[in-house]
């Protein structure tokens, strides 16, 4: 369901596919603790486009959420056009400061440059 890497000191987490209604509570602590656990790197959240569904938007948006006491670079990429204006409405909606991107290496790129 997730794999992860350091780019560029960049926290790179890739999300496979959805998991479903039952583990999204803990495929939401999986990805807050993993925030922890690197902190204060940035992170890019990568959603493949069998994951880019509502539940996995409100999922990593929580998880977000819960990690909003940090000071860490958040960012999700997804190809999914649908995926991205839902994640691009929740930011909007909760007044947050993750960023939205196409391309996993503009967003890996520009994570490494705002925290270098």
């Amino acid at each position: 369901m997730l794999s992860r890497t350091l780019d560029h000191g960049v926290l790179v987490v890739r999300v496979h596919e959805d998991p479903g209604a039952g583990p999204r509570g803990a495929f939401t602590a999986q990805i807050r603790d993993l925030v922890h656990a690197y902190e204060p790197a940035p992170i890019v959240v990568v959603v493949d486009v069998a994951a880019a569904t509502p539940g996995v938007v409100g999922a990593l948006m929580a998880a977000y959420g819960e990690c909003g006491d940090l000071d860490v670079l958040t960012s999700v990429v997804t190809h999914s056009a649908v995926a991205r204006r839902l994640f691009e409405a929740a930011v909007v909606r909760d007044d947050s400061r993750l960023v939205v991107h196409s391309r996993i290496d503009v967003a890996v790129a520009t994570a490494y440059a705002v925290t270098a």
